[in-house]
């Protein structure tokens, strides 16, 4: 650990924490920061002026990112059985019905991901207590209770991310690796940006985003021009 800090504060040393980067800059900046010997997470953490106490400045939404994650997600399907091969096919790792909610009774969260139809929504009651807690219920706003089950399925492994206001009115997200090409970060960073402001909820008055900051699993932030 003593290596990782001595590594953290060289890195620090390369950032101007009072000033405010050009995306490309700060993109560069992170790639040249990240202190793991793995291929790192570039995550971006976006402070609002929403408050989300308010259910008018609530914000969830899900965005598909141009150049995805770099991590490829697990996917399960709560589907009747006549719907498996065709979402398997589509590129789910899990799908079915009984099996699917039998695991999930069962404590087997084996998967990062859950879709379902607005149809078979009222059969995840019985785990609802399960699911809630670790974030996977699926939810219309989430991009997860769909009627085309095979689209959705693409789309996660695709990239789609899901924004979400947390309780102080910050959204985080991964924003690709760091073995991405700069422009590559930039055009995801930009996409999701833009979907925020695609999304500003009708409660918040004036601007939107309040502090931007980019940076990698360990490494130190870089504040981005907003």
């Amino acid at each position: 650990m003593a290596t990782h800090g001595k590594k953290y504060t060289e890195s620090k040393k390369l950032v101007d924490s009072t000033k405010l980067y050009p995306i490309a800059e700060a993109v560069e900046l992170v790639k040249k920061t990240t202190i793991t010997k793995f291929d790192s997470t570039v995550e971006i953490a976006v402070k609002t002026f929403a408050n989300p106490k308010f259910n008018d400045q609530m914000m969830r939404g899900t965005t598909i990112l141009p150049h995805g994650t770099g991590k490829t997600k697990t996917i399960a399907v709560f589907c009747d059985e006549d719907k498996v091969a065709e979402v398997k096919k589509a590129g789910a790792d899990i799908a079915g019905k009984d099996s699917v909610l039998a695991d999930i009774k069962a404590g087997k969260f084996n998967f990062e991901v859950l879709i379902t139809t607005p149809e078979l929504i009222r059969d995840m009651a019985s785990v609802a207590k399960q699911l809630g807690p670790k974030g996977l219920m699926p939810s219309p706003k989430a991009g997860t209770v769909v009627t085309n089950l095979a689209q959705a399925v693409e789309e996660f492994k695709k990239g789609k991310v899901e924004f979400k206001l947390d309780k102080t009115g910050n959204i985080h997200s991964p924003i690709g690796k760091v073995s991405f090409d700069t422009n590559k970060l930039e055009e995801n960073i930009t996409s999701f940006l833009k979907a925020l402001e695609e999304n500003k909820p009708v409660g918040v008055k004036g601007k939107l985003v309040k502090k931007i900051v980019l940076s990698t699993t360990m490494g130190p932030g870089v504040q981005i021009a907003c």
